[in-house]
C-alpha cells in the first residue's frame, strides 16, 4: 500500500512524503502506522481520527485533519492523508 500525506495552507502544497508498505498487515494498521510516520516526519502531534475522518476516508479513500482534529495550535490548514496504491495479494 502506497500512502501520500500532504500539507497545506492557503491552497499551497507546503510538504508532502510518501509512505508505502506491503499488505503484510490490515490496512487499518498499514493507514494508522502511516499517519504516525507522517507526524513524526512532519514533526506534529498524532491527530484524532473523528467520525467525519473515517466517513471521508471510507468513501474517497482519502482524509483532511483540521485544527479541531488536533489537540495543539498547527501552522498549516490540513494534513491531508490519501491512499495511492493499494497493492493486491498474490
Amino acid at each position: 500500500m502506497r500512502i501520500w500525506g500532504k500539507i497545506w495552507k492557503d491552497n499551497r502544497l507546503l510538504k508532502d512524503i510518501t509512505y508505502e508498505r506491503p499488505d503484510d498487515d490490515t490496512r487499518t494498521h498499514i493507514i494508522f502506522d502511516s499517519l504516525t510516520f507522517f507526524c513524526h516526519e512532519f514533526d506534529l502531534a498524532v491527530p484524532l481520527w473523528l467520525d467525519k475522518n473515517i466517513k471521508e476516508f471510507k468513501r474517497d479513500k482519502k482524509t483532511r485533519f483540521r485544527q479541531d482534529n488536533f489537540n495543539e495550535q498547527i501552522e498549516f490548514d490540513f494534513l491531508e492523508l490519501e491512499v495511492l496504491d493499494e497493492y493486491e495479494e498474490s
